[in-house]
């Protein structure tokens, strides 16, 4: 696995766009695809921003192809990933919430909340598909390409300055989360259906 991560950076930009691909189609990673923008930008920081953006868009194409997987696989390919208790309450979040659970671990990466459930129940859901990659691009870009610039400011000292900030992050993954909660609960009260949620009987 070392290997090949080493390769991919090697092919530059267009390596992060490969892996980001790979990741949202939900195989086997080598290393993370943050890992590796951060790894490019550091590389070449002339490249970073470019690496940042490449790997929003493999993440987008490739999420495209999870979705078309998971949408024809249907329930039977759901189970797969909510057999478990906790699997089936994130399920139940989904169905509630809509495609906000897909932008809220689409953005931050929290262990806690795994993104490919969420995925795996827009694509069984049949969300329509220009509304899910305008949710993903909105989280993706952001997200990937700060991750750009931080590797091309801080260089080796970018995974030093994540630990240090670490609840900082979170304290910002926790903000977004309470304001589109609050968003929604206020959909709610006018009778405004979420995006992608089903109502609730």
């Amino acid at each position: 696995m070392g290997r090949l991560r080493d390769i991919l950076v090697s092919w530059g930009p267009l390596g992060v766009f490969l892996l980001a691909t790979v990741e949202s189609m939900g195989l086997p990673n080598p290393g993370g695809t943050d890992a590796m923008v951060i790894i490019a930008a550091i590389a070449n920081p002339r490249t970073a921003l470019l690496s940042g953006a490449l790997a929003a868009s493999g993440s987008l194409l490739g999420s495209l192809v999870f979705y078309e997987i998971t949408r024809r696989g249907g329930e039977k390919l759901l189970a797969k990933y909510t057999s478990s208790p906790r699997g089936r309450r994130f399920r139940a979040w989904f169905h509630h919430y809509g495609l906000v659970t897909v932008f809220i671990t689409a953005l931050v990466p929290i262990p806690v909340l795994p993104y490919k459930v969420f995925a795996a129940c827009a694509g069984a859901t049949a969300v329509p598909r220009a509304r899910l990659l305008l949710v993903l691009a909105a989280a993706r870009f952001p997200r990937y390409m700060g991750m750009a610039y931080l590797g091309a400011r801080l260089g080796e000292n970018s995974s030093v300055w994540l630990r240090a900030h670490v609840w900082h992050l979170v304290v910002a993954a926790a903000a977004i989360t309470l304001l589109l909660w609050g968003l929604i609960r206020i959909a709610e009260a006018r009778g405004i259906a979420t995006p992608g949620a089903t109502p609730v009987q």
